[in-house]
C-alpha cells in the first residue's frame, strides 16, 4: 500500500504538519510504504483555464513543479492531505495544486479516460486533516466540500469517518501538547492504510 502525505500549509513544522506526520506513521506502522510533499517548497502556478486540458488531458503548463506531484498522485493508493484553514478554506498553495488537478477532471468528465493507474492497482482512499483557529461550528465546511471534489477528480473516495478536524488551534506547535489529536491522527493514518 502505498500512501501519499500533502501538507498544503505554508508553514513548515507548524501543526498540520505535525499531524500529517503523526498520521504518515500511523500509515507506515500498518505496513504502507509512504511518501511526502510540502507544497510550501515547491512552484505551483495557479490554473489558467485555457482548457487545454479539455483537449489533451494533459497541463499545457510546464515549466513549474506541478509535474512532480502528477507522479505522485498518480503513485499513490492513499492520500492524505493535511492543511491549515484560511478564510473557511485552504491556504493559496494547496488550492493551486487542487485548482492544477483540471487535467484529470477532464481527463475523466470530458474525454471519458479513466484516472492513469496500473492495472489490478487498489481501491484509491482519501482523508482530510484540518487544522483551525477558531470554534466556529461552520469552520471546516468549505474545506469538506473541496475535498470532496478533488478527490474524485482523482478518483479517490475520501473516507470523511476517518477526517481529523481540530478547533481552536493557532500557535506554531501548539497541537504538541495535543495527545488526542496525535493519537487521532496516528490511528486514521493506520486504519487508512489497511483499508481494502
Amino acid at each position: 500500500m502505498r500512501v501519499l502525505g500533502i501538507h498544503g500549509s505554508p508553514r513548515v513544522g507548524g501543526n498540520s504538519d505535525t499531524l500529517l506526520s503523526a498520521a504518515l506513521a500511523g500509515a507506515e506502522e500498518a505496513g504502507a510504504e509512504i511518501k511526502r510533499i510540502n507544497v510550501s517548497g515547491l512552484r505551483i502556478s495557479g490554473c489558467t483555464e485555457c482548457n487545454d486540458c479539455y483537449a489533451l488531458g494533459e497541463c499545457s503548463i510546464t515549466d513549474d513543479d506541478m509535474g512532480q506531484i502528477y507522479d505522485a498522485l498518480e503513485w499513490a493508493d492513499r492520500i492524505i492531505f493535511a492543511s491549515p484553514i484560511f478564510f473557511m478554506g485552504l491556504p493559496s498553495q494547496a488550492k493551486a495544486l487542487i485548482d492544477r488537478c483540471q487535467r484529470y477532471w477532464a481527463l475523466k468528465h470530458v474525454l471519458g479516460e479513466e484516472f492513469p493507474r496500473p492495472e489490478g492497482a487498489p481501491a484509491r482512499f482519501g482523508i482530510f486533516i484540518g487544522v483551525g483557529a477558531t470554534r466556529g461550528k461552520k469552520l471546516f465546511d468549505g474545506v469538506i466540500l473541496t475535498m470532496k471534489y478533488f478527490f474524485d477528480a482523482i478518483s479517490m473516495k475520501p473516507v470523511e469517518d476517518l477526517y481529523v478536524l481540530i478547533r481552536g488551534i493557532d500557535e506554531k506547535g501548539e497541537i504538541s501538547t495535543n495527545a488526542e489529536a496525535l493519537r487521532s491522527a496516528r490511528e486514521s493514518g493506520g486504519k487508512l492504510a489497511a483499508m481494502d
